[in-house]
């Protein structure tokens, strides 16, 4: 459904080991907003619901509720180092458009719900 490169798995082992929680899982999805009219959403959670579909992902346990499921269906997630710090990017084969920020999307099914930028 989804790819964490290497680099990604092992940055959100990081975070995860910092929080010092146990039963951590990565739950990834969308929501309405950002300037193309859906944003990504990248947290930990420790609980599993019913509209949710639990994954693992080189040893980690990732959570994508089943409204997301569709729009990042073949979503890449990687995690790049550069001189200006590190950070996720998100390569998304479903988006149509993107705002120059890149956090925000639309795809040829769901326009979202765009604000202002």
């Amino acid at each position: 459904m989804i790819t964490l490169t290497e680099a990604a798995v092992s940055q959100i082992k990081e975070m995860m080991k910092a929080e010092g929680q146990e039963g951590l899982m990565l739950r990834v999805g969308v929501k309405g907003g950002g300037c193309s009219g859906l944003s990504y959403g990248m947290g930990f959670d420790t609980e599993k619901t019913e509209d949710d579909t639990k994954l693992e992902i080189s040893g980690l346990p990732v959570l994508i509720d089943n409204e997301s499921a569709p729009i990042i269906k073949g979503v890449v997630i990687d995690y790049k180092q550069n001189m200006m710090g590190g950070g996720f990017t998100i390569d998304n084969p479903n988006a149509i458009a993107n705002c120059g920020c890149g956090s925000s999307f639309r795809t040829a099914t769901n326009a979202g719900t765009p604000e202002d930028c």
